[in-house]
């Protein structure tokens, strides 16, 4: 994990001239700078001005669910619950629990480590998972093979 770009690591801003760049030990470009009213580490691109929180570009960016609730949500989605029932359950909205796993879907293999990793979900599962999401949550029904019909004669 220690392999992965870190909050702070690099300016999220497209217009920057350090965006997406790694800043070196001798070189901070990125400051800490306050917390926002949540609690969250806020930072600040010396280069540009622009300031962004450690979730920007995460799944959990501008959420207002706490994260372990929106990694349980997942975790149960992975164990075949249904959208409706945890809905009924957590007391969220359906299209909410959607947005959450088309988010989801685009940071996919980042939650998939850690599902593995801290929630003991198995391959087949997150297997599971993944061809829901492609599927968009859409509920796609295998059609039943017809029958010949009967001429009424018998064998």
């Amino acid at each position: 994990m220690s392999n992965l770009a870190q909050p702070g690591d690099f300016c999220p801003n497209r217009d920057c001239d350090d965006y997406g760049k790694l800043q070196s030990e001798r070189q901070q470009n990125i400051i800490k700078f306050g917390k926002t009213k949540a609690g969250r580490q806020r930072h600040k691109c010396k280069t540009c001005n622009c300031t962004f929180v450690e979730t920007k570009g995460t799944i959990f960016y501008r959420r207002r669910t706490p994260e372990d609730e929106i990694v349980d949500t997942l975790t149960l989605i992975a164990e075949d619950s249904r959208i409706s029932s945890l809905a009924r359950a957590k007391g969220h909205k359906e299209e909410t629990i959607i947005d959450w796993i088309r988010a989801a879907g685009q940071h996919a293999e980042r939650v998939e480590e850690m599902l593995l990793a801290e929630h003991r979900i198995e391959r087949g599962q997150l297997d599971g998972l993944w061809a829901y999401v492609r599927n968009k949550g859409e509920k796609k029904t295998i059609p039943k093979p017809k029958r010949p019909a009967s001429s009424g004669a018998l064998p």
